[in-house]
């Protein structure tokens, strides 16, 4: 089967300026999921979508190509990552380019390895799901989660109010680091979750959201910790 792993990188981010190539550690943060890509050994092809000149530039010093830009209407403040997907995929095809499989990557994802996404997509190829998304624990039982109305707090769910955290069932989110998708499943649903996903669970430790800099930071160290396990 063809695979592609799709990076996506807009030029824009406003909460963390230069977000995608700002430094991590001593390389730009893009890098690791570049290095981490090409690593697996498991892509034809590992692109770069962006529309800014100086991400490509630095994109293709770590190994990735850029083989057309993105457009302006998948490089604003709306943009989502199924339209970015669905962008390259159709670049590709009207170069004569068809993959069956491809992997999105964030490009703010240090935590993500080579072995990691190696064993992602082969879980794919083995299973009859459409999809692959990596998801981790709740570190805190969202059953118990609360709300406040005019200043008092209730509980969201009052039924789970007395139940003791270890009988409540487990419940998982999207860890925010990357997707696997067959091209066609994909393009048919035009959805990264697909009526058939198959989970890809990840313990906490390697998993962290970067929406500003204080998330920044406690990724930084975070990423120190993990690479002593490693």
């Amino acid at each position: 089967m063809s695979k592609v792993c799709i990076i996506t990188a807009r030029g824009g981010s406003k909460r963390i300026p230069g977000k995608n190539i700002k430094d991590f550690l001593g390389k730009p943060i893009i890098a690791y999921s570049i290095e981490a890509a090409i690593g697996s050994g498991v892509f034809d092809e590992v692109m770069v979508s962006t529309d800014s000149e100086e991400i490509a530039e630095i994109a293709e010093k770590y190994g990735a190509v850029v083989p057309f830009r993105r457009s302006s209407e998948n490089a604003n403040d709306f943009a989502v990552t199924r339209d970015v997907c669905k962008e390259v995929i159709e670049s590709y095809r009207a170069i004569g380019k068809d993959f069956d499989i491809f992997a999105c990557v964030y490009p703010t994802a240090p935590f993500l390895t080579s072995k990691k996404l190696k064993e992602a997509v082969e879980t794919l190829e083995r299973s009859d799901a459409y999809s692959l998304v990596p998801v981790v624990q709740f570190s805190f039982p969202p059953q118990r989660g609360v709300v406040i109305k005019d200043g008092l707090m209730e509980f969201l769910h009052p039924e789970y109010a007395q139940t003791r955290s270890q009988d409540l069932e487990t419940v998982y989110h999207d860890c925010g680091q990357f997707y696997v998708e067959r091209t066609e499943a994909f393009l048919r649903e035009f959805t990264l979750v697909t009526s058939r996903t198959v989970p890809f669970v990840l313990p906490e430790e390697e998993v962290q959201d970067i929406d500003n800099y204080s998330d920044w930071e406690i990724a930084e160290m975070k990423y120190k910790l993990f690479m002593k396990k490693q």
